[in-house]
Formats: C-alpha cells, structure tokens, sequence
C-alpha cells in the first residue's frame, strides 16, 4: 500500500532578523510526515502589516494584496513539487520538496556518467590490485558502448535520466543487442546483467527509488561446450608443426588441456608458481584470475615437457613468464588454423582447453568430481558440473560394472526363461 504523506506549508516572519528599512523576512515552513525545512521567500513586510492567524499580510493596501499574491504563488509551485517528485518516484520530504522548489536535485543522475564513472573506478582498482581483471574491464567498457549506442538511435540523445530505465528500456536494450548486433542470448543476458549492475548501484546509493529489474528473469540457456575427445586430444599431441607460432600455440593449448587453466590464468604463469612437494613431484600453485580462488593442479609429463621446452624461449625469459603467450584474439585465430590443418571438426577456441581437461583427461577417466573442482578452482562443485559432459563411451564402461552382478545366480533362471521364450 502506498504511503499517503502528509505535507502542511505555513508562512510566518522572523521577527528575530529585522533588515535596515524595518521590514522582517518571509519565510515558508514546509513539514511533512513530521520532518521540517523552511525556505526563504525572498519577501519582507512590517512586523505590524503580518497577520498570524491568515498566514498573509492585511490587505488594506495595493502592495498587501500584489504579497500576497506571490506567496500564493509560492505555495502552488511547491504543491507542484510534490506532484512532480512523486512521478518520479522519489522520496518526498520537506527538504526534497524545498531542493525541487530551488532546482537542487541530487537524484538527477543519468545513466551513461553513472556506468562511466563505474568503468573509471574498475579500471583502477584492475591496475592497482587484483579486485578486477582486465578481461571484466573489457566486458563494462563494451557493455556501455553498446547502451550509449541504443539510446543514441532509440531516444535520439546522449544520455538519459536514471528514472527513464524501466522494462519496457530494458526489454529494448535486448533485443537491440540480439537484433543490431547479433549477439547471442547469452551474450546478450551478460551484458544486460552488466546493466542490473550499474542500476543496483543507484538503487543502493538512493539515486533512484525502485528497482526496473524487479520481475525480470535475467538466465541464461545451457549451451552444449564443445570439448576434444581422446582421438582428437592425441592426434593435436602428435602433430608437429613447422610453422613456429602455430607449434608455440598448440603447446599452449595442451598445456591448458592438461591443467584445466583459463586462458587469462595461462597467460600470467611464472616459474615462481611450480612448486615442488615432498615426494618431488612438481604441481602449479596459482589463484585464479577470475575468482581469486587457489588453484592447485599436479603437472603430467605432457605440461612438464612443454615447460622445459619454453624454459629458454626469449619472451619468456625477457618476461618472467612460464610460457609464451599470445593475445587471446590472436591464439584463437591461430588455433581456428590448428583445427583446419588437423581435419578436427570443431572451433577451437582457448577455453576449449579448459573443457577438455574437465571432461576429456579427467572425469572420464574416473577423476573425483570433488578434485576437478579443487583444480578448477571453483567455489562449489556446482560450478564443475557445468563442465561435466561425460563421453558414451565412458557411461558404457560404468555399466559394464554392473553387468555381471545382474546375470549371475539368482538372475540367470530368469534370463534363461527370457531366452526360451
């Protein structure tokens, strides 16, 4: 039920200040629900011409009747504000009615600076510490170029008010992302939870009173990952390539295959995260980029031969890296070669790596869920099982399990009846 707010507006005089001619301030006294503010009129009268009771001068006079007059037309211009606050959905109190009287508004936020002030302050904290990576940096800065687009070809201006972000706003940002720029749902549902972001902001800092997204489900649709099976994975490990960037990346992404690492993981590795343990064999200890989760992953032969492989590549030492790297625009245009060259039917891309691990080299070869978790370096396994795709064929090799257990005594009279029949 919508509170009914009661706002009461009284002049009186401040006898207390006199000015030099004699004459005393006007002022108005604005109360609601029992919070006071006053205002000042800008009008003076005689102590003795002010009446108390009327709230008004006496009119005997053509000056009384021309005052009263304009403090008439004070009190309606602020019952006008409490008209105009209430469409707006703000808070209507008597100081928010008196900054509305003067033009002192607060709440007048807009969109677009609000979402470039966020960029400004992520993009810091991402070169000052490790809150941000540069990758969420990337995905604000395009989100918004993508807002300041659609309210340039929808509503024709640069920017909008924070009140003007409604559903029917929402629901048109949308489709102008899956329409004009042919972005996926999900795509277009990360960019839009970009938005809620920015608008919960506003909501907690009392920019703007409610919420747009209230009754908007924002999910997302389960994709089918593509991820390489064993042939494949084997196949890729035994392809030599003349071509020294495309053998340099398919290290890398083998490398990926056999430690589950994200490509922004993968690319920020140094010797400093080899680590040793007590029965000398050597594991990667880093913190995920994205989650700042700990990630401890023990090393295969394969990722440790292309360790030694990197160990004297100039980039690497000239960078302190692990491996040598490209930029992940780059490594996915190559890897698009890798999979041409190779007959693989399938889009490479670096995150395919990470598929492959959890899948391919780990759950299907009976890896504890609870441990691929622990080397994703995900906060629940939940998280994991999205990873989780398991082969045919390793659904077959379980059911085998069972097989004798259900054709041996006291099941084989039963089969053989089955047979007979």
């Amino acid at each position: 039920m919508e509170t009914r707010n009661r706002v009461g507006l009284s002049f009186y005089v401040k006898r207390t200040k006199p000015l030099k001619n004699g004459e005393v301030p006007i002022y108005v006294k604005i109360s609601v629900n029992g919070t006071t503010d006053e205002l000042a009129t800008l009008k003076s009268i005689l102590p003795e011409k002010w009446s108390v009771e009327k709230n008004a001068a006496f009119v005997k006079t053509k000056e009384a009747k021309e005052l009263n007059d304009k403090l008439f037309e004070i009190r309606s211009k602020l019952i006008d504000q409490v008209r105009i606050l209430k469409e707006n959905s703000r808070e209507i109190t008597a100081t928010t009615i008196k900054e509305s009287f003067l033009g002192i508004n607060h709440e007048e936020k807009k969109v677009v600076a609000i979402f470039s002030e966020h960029n400004q302050t992520i993009q810091l904290l991402a070169e000052k510490s490790d809150e941000y990576s540069k990758e969420t940096c990337k995905r604000y800065i395009a989100c918004l170029n993508h807002l300041k687009k659609y309210i340039k070809i929808k509503y024709r201006k640069d920017d909008l008010l924070l009140n003007s972000i409604t559903h029917e706003f929402i629901a048109g940002f949308e489709l102008y992302l899956k329409i004009d720029n042919n972005c996926s749902h999900n795509t277009a549902i990360k960019y839009i939870k970009n938005l809620k972001k920015i608008i919960n902001n506003a909501v907690n800092n009392g920019w703007i009173k409610k919420d747009p997204f209230i009754n908007i489900k924002l999910k997302a649709k389960n994709v089918d990952k593509e991820f390489l099976n064993e042939d494949e994975l084997f196949q890729l490990i035994n392809k030599n390539f003349s071509i020294a960037r495309l053998e340099q990346v398919k290290d890398v992404f083998i490398f990926g295959c056999f430690t589950g690492l994200a490509y922004s993981d993968l690319k920020e590795l140094t010797l400093e995260n080899i680590v040793t343990d007590e029965k000398g064999k050597f594991w990667i200890h880093t913190k995920r980029k994205k989650t700042k989760i700990a990630s401890h992953i023990p090393l295969h032969l394969i990722p440790q031969m292309i360790i030694e492989k990197y160990k004297s590549n100039p980039y690497c030492q000239l960078n302190n890296k692990l491996l040598p790297v490209y930029s992940n625009q780059k490594m996915n245009g190559y890897l698009n070669e890798i999979s041409i060259i190779c007959g693989i039917q399938k889009k490479l891309t670096s995150h395919i790596a990470r598929y492959t691990f959890a899948t391919t080299v780990t759950l299907n070869n009976d890896i504890p869920i609870e441990s691929v978790s622990k080397m994703l370096g995900h906060s629940s396994i939940k998280m994991t099982q999205h990873y989780a795709k398991l082969l045919d064929k390793k659904v077959g090799q379980d059911m085998e399990k069972i097989k004798d257990k259900f054709t041996k005594n006291p099941l084989s009279g039963f089969i053989q009846n089955i047979c007979l029949n």
